[in-house]
This record gives structure tokens, sequence and C-alpha cells, in this order.
């Protein structure tokens, strides 16, 4: 209990720091813009890109609005490497997590992320993404490391952000 409560002060005192830090010009943007990793339990460093995480699960909306929250976006691989680590920080049952890919068929055929940049790596199952959803699905990224496209976005998965 006593660790729990020393580090509840420990991601304090360095969010007090971070915001300290971020008033000052002459930082450099990079280690203003990694810094927030350090509030997560789990962070890994692939290529230029950190995968953080702590560990929750819940519905694409809920992923979606608690990375954007921080400041982040959904996970995305953009690499065969990439999606490996993604793979790494999923949880032990059900091992599934939500990825950055824009929801609304139209608005692209999920060839786009959520922020309607195209997508330069991909690695979609067998007959995936799923035509037949007509409006809009969410996209997953399952144990195997193949993502799919799946019509209930309530669906409970991990919800990993990238910085």
């Amino acid at each position: 209990m006593q660790s729990t409560y020393y580090f509840c002060q420990f991601q304090f005192v360095y969010y007090l720091f971070y915001i300290v830090l971020s008033k000052f010009k002459s930082f450099s943007p990079n280690f203003l813009h990694v810094f927030p990793a350090i509030t997560f339990d789990f962070v890994r460093k692939v290529g230029q890109k950190y995968f953080v995480s702590n560990k929750e699960r819940g519905s694409f909306q809920k992923a979606a609005d608690f990375c954007d929250q921080r400041g982040l976006e959904l996970a995305l691989p953009q690499s065969e490497e990439e999606n490996h680590m993604l793979l790494q920080l999923m949880g032990q049952h059900e091992k599934r997590a939500w990825i950055n890919i824009n929801m609304r068929k139209a608005e692209g055929n999920f060839q786009s992320d959520m922020k309607n940049r195209p997508l330069t790596f991909t690695k979609w199952g067998e007959r995936q993404p799923d035509q037949s959803i007509q409006d809009s699905g969410c996209s997953m990224a399952a144990e195997d490391g193949t993502w799919r496209v799946t019509p209930d976005c309530s669906l409970d998965a991990d919800i990993i952000c990238q910085l």
C-alpha cells in the first residue's frame, strides 16, 4: 500500500516538473513530448515511436478518449517491428488492442488513420477489412498480429497509446 502512495507522489512530482519545464523555451520539444510517458506503467520504444499503456481495457471510444485526453493517439504500427511491439504490450487473456484506423468506411474505406492520414503499413487478416460492415466499425490488432474490423466497438480490448 505504501509503495502505491510513493508511486502516486512520484507521478505528481514529475507532472509538476513537466508543467514547469514546458514554460521554458530552451528545452527540446522532443524531451517535452516524451515526458508524459513516465506516468504510464509500461513504456516501449520502437524506432522513433513510444507505445505506452497502463494495462487498461475498454471500448474503442474509451480507448480513443483515454489517449486523446493525454495528448496522445491510439497506437498504429507503421512497420512489422512496431506491430510486433504492440503484441508484446497486449494483456494475457483475450489478446486484442484497439488501433488508430478511421472507423468511418465512407471516409477512406479503412485506409486512413483517425486524422485521415493514409496508412503506410497494414497487417489486415484474411478477408479484412470486412467490406460487409456498411457504415462504421472499429479496428483492432489480434493475438496473431493481424488486424481486423469489428462492428462491435463496445468490445473490451487493450488501450495502448503512442507518442
